[in-house]
């Protein structure tokens, strides 16, 4: 190698990301909500009752995840009774985006594995 060829550093996988789709995949409610947020269902109370199996405490659990990597935000209304809302941030959209082909690769793989099993 000549002493004016450039090296090319290594290059290391993106740990925060790497982290947020760890995180997201492991838990299996990230998605349902995105879909819920998706299709207009922003409250707690609502999403809860929209998905059979879901429960207060795991949907909190999921939504302090989210916005604690920035997915989603939070909106308190200052009313009697209290209400919240969620909604996915511009970011969330970004992340959101690479889960969708994430699956959409995921399809492919499970199509070409039954093609050669076929």
């Amino acid at each position: 190698m000549n002493s004016n060829d450039k090296k090319i550093p290594r290059r290391l996988p993106p740990a925060r990301s790497a982290r947020m789709v760890e995180a997201i995949f492991g838990c299996k409610w990230s998605l349902t909500v995105y879909q819920l947020l998706k299709n207009g269902t922003n409250r707690p109370g609502e999403m809860v009752r929209s998905v059979d199996g879901l429960t207060t405490k795991v949907l909190n659990d999921c939504l302090r995840r989210n916005l604690e990597f920035g997915i989603i935000e939070r909106k308190a209304f200052n009313e009697v009774p209290p209400r919240v809302e969620y909604a996915v941030t511009p970011m969330g959209e970004k992340f959101i985006r690479v889960l969708d082909e994430l699956e959409s690769l995921q399809d492919e793989i499970e199509l070409g594995s039954d093609a050669r099993t076929g």
